[in-house]
């Protein structure tokens, strides 16, 4: 497929788009910590995640560098703080736990999807030095994803539980 400016610009924006969605997530994420206590688990695995999503952030950065361009700083700026006002929303809940990992899952998805299409605009249009980088992006969250459905039941068992022994069971 040739490419010409529309279809780069459409390009550029859909980094901008995952620049803003990855600083999104960091609000979320550390949302989440600044609050979680009693779930290990979920604990470790944002902290991990949160790593990933720098690392996300850096390679989109090396990407818009390649092209020429940059990231959009209002973009970044309004999702970042919806990021935030989303986490709020979840700590109103006594099961801000279980909304919060429910919210976390569906959010990978729109990761992914963001990351596929991306990786399939920069195929088609050439631009083959951002593919591993893209690819990388996609790989942590799938792998993230993976982690959320798979520690679901538990997270699920662990807050039952608090509940049923009448602890603190909310984060």
């Amino acid at each position: 497929m040739q490419h010409n400016e529309a279809t780069r610009a459409l390009f550029i924006t859909g980094l901008r788009n995952a620049h803003a969605m990855e600083n999104q997530a960091l609000s979320v994420i550390d949302a989440q910590l600044g609050r979680l206590e009693s779930y290990p688990e979920m604990i470790a695995m944002l902290q991990q995640h949160r790593r990933e999503t720098e690392g996300q952030i850096a390679r989109l950065d090396q990407i818009f560098l390649g092209l020429g361009e940059s990231a959009s700083t209002l973009k970044d700026t309004v999702l970042s703080a919806m990021g935030s006002m989303q986490a709020m929303g979840h700590a109103l809940a006594g099961d801000e736990i279980l909304k919060n990992h429910m919210a976390d899952y569906m959010f990978e998805h729109f990761e992914i999807a963001a990351y596929t299409s991306l990786i399939t605009m920069a195929q088609a249009m050439g631009h083959t030095s951002a593919l591993p980088l893209l690819q990388q992006n996609l790989d942590e969250e799938q792998r993230f994803q993976q982690m959320l459905i798979e520690s679901l039941p538990r997270v699920t068992e662990q807050f039952l539980s608090r509940i049923a022994s009448g602890q603190k069971a909310d984060v």
